[in-house]
Protein backbone atom coordinates (compact mmCIF):
# COMPACT_ATOMS: atom_id res chain seq x y z
CA UNK A 1 0.00 0.00 0.00
CA UNK A 2 1.13 3.59 -1.33
CA UNK A 3 2.10 5.82 1.69
CA UNK A 4 0.85 9.25 2.40
CA UNK A 5 2.50 12.16 1.88
CA UNK A 6 2.84 15.90 2.60
CA UNK A 7 3.58 18.94 0.73
CA UNK A 8 4.99 21.49 2.32
CA UNK A 9 6.00 24.63 0.08
CA UNK A 10 6.95 28.06 1.42
CA UNK A 11 6.81 30.92 -0.89
CA UNK A 12 8.21 34.02 -1.77
CA UNK A 13 5.62 36.54 -1.81
CA UNK A 14 6.37 40.78 -1.59
CA UNK A 15 4.16 41.94 1.43
CA UNK A 16 2.23 44.29 -1.15
CA UNK A 17 0.96 41.24 -3.23
CA UNK A 18 -0.31 39.37 -0.16
CA UNK A 19 -3.83 39.39 -1.37
CA UNK A 20 -3.31 38.54 -5.23
CA UNK A 21 -0.98 35.77 -3.37
CA UNK A 22 -3.97 34.38 -1.27
CA UNK A 23 -6.97 34.90 -4.04
CA UNK A 24 -4.06 32.31 -6.79
CA UNK A 25 -3.55 29.88 -3.77
CA UNK A 26 -7.71 29.92 -3.66
CA UNK A 27 -7.79 29.28 -7.52
CA UNK A 28 -5.29 26.61 -7.22
CA UNK A 29 -6.83 25.12 -4.03
CA UNK A 30 -9.88 24.97 -5.75
CA UNK A 31 -8.98 22.68 -8.39
CA UNK A 32 -6.82 20.50 -6.64
CA UNK A 33 -9.37 19.11 -4.30
CA UNK A 34 -11.21 17.87 -7.37
CA UNK A 35 -8.15 15.69 -7.88
CA UNK A 36 -7.69 12.09 -7.17
CA UNK A 37 -5.49 11.69 -3.82
CA UNK A 38 -6.51 14.84 -2.31
CA UNK A 39 -6.95 14.66 1.24
CA UNK A 40 -6.53 18.19 2.90
CA UNK A 41 -4.50 21.56 2.34
CA UNK A 42 -4.25 24.58 4.64
CA UNK A 43 -2.39 28.45 3.84
CA UNK A 44 -0.68 29.83 7.03
CA UNK A 45 0.58 33.16 6.93
CA UNK A 46 4.00 34.37 8.99
CA UNK A 47 3.15 35.62 12.48
CA UNK A 48 5.41 38.61 11.88
CA UNK A 49 6.81 40.46 8.76
CA UNK A 50 10.57 39.94 8.70
CA UNK A 51 10.28 35.47 8.17
CA UNK A 52 11.80 34.68 5.27
CA UNK A 53 8.67 32.81 4.05
CA UNK A 54 5.58 35.12 4.61
CA UNK A 55 3.37 31.90 3.17
CA UNK A 56 3.74 28.58 3.56
CA UNK A 57 1.30 25.57 1.96
CA UNK A 58 0.52 22.33 3.40
CA UNK A 59 -1.43 19.59 2.10
CA UNK A 60 -2.06 15.96 2.44
CA UNK A 61 -2.31 13.73 -0.40
CA UNK A 62 -2.73 10.06 -0.37
CA UNK A 63 -0.06 8.93 -2.47
CA UNK A 64 3.11 10.91 -3.51
CA UNK A 65 1.62 9.40 -7.30
CA UNK A 66 -1.73 11.18 -6.74
CA UNK A 67 -0.08 14.34 -6.12
CA UNK A 68 2.29 13.66 -9.02
CA UNK A 69 -0.95 13.37 -11.08
CA UNK A 70 -2.43 16.31 -10.06
CA UNK A 71 0.48 18.49 -11.21
CA UNK A 72 0.82 17.22 -14.21
CA UNK A 73 -2.96 17.23 -15.18
CA UNK A 74 -4.43 19.94 -18.18
CA UNK A 75 -6.41 21.85 -15.65
CA UNK A 76 -3.50 22.67 -13.43
CA UNK A 77 -1.20 24.77 -15.48
CA UNK A 78 -4.52 26.94 -15.73
CA UNK A 79 -5.56 26.97 -11.96
CA UNK A 80 -2.16 28.05 -11.20
CA UNK A 81 -1.00 30.72 -13.44
CA UNK A 82 -1.84 33.39 -10.98
CA UNK A 83 0.63 31.85 -9.11
CA UNK A 84 3.89 31.61 -11.74
CA UNK A 85 4.89 34.91 -10.38
CA UNK A 86 5.68 33.86 -6.51
CA UNK A 87 9.08 31.61 -6.66
CA UNK A 88 7.48 28.26 -4.66
CA UNK A 89 9.79 25.96 -2.51
CA UNK A 90 7.76 22.70 -2.85
CA UNK A 91 8.79 19.24 -1.09
CA UNK A 92 7.08 16.16 -0.28
CA UNK A 93 7.32 14.92 3.27
CA UNK A 94 6.33 11.26 4.98
CA UNK A 95 5.76 11.72 9.11
CA UNK A 96 8.70 9.82 10.47
CA UNK A 97 7.57 10.44 14.55
CA UNK A 98 4.76 12.09 16.11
Amino acid sequence: MAEAVILINAFEVPPEDAENFIAAWERTRDYLQTQPGYVETALHQAATPDAEFQFVNIARWQTADDFMAAIRSPGFLESAAGMSGYRPHPALYRVVRS
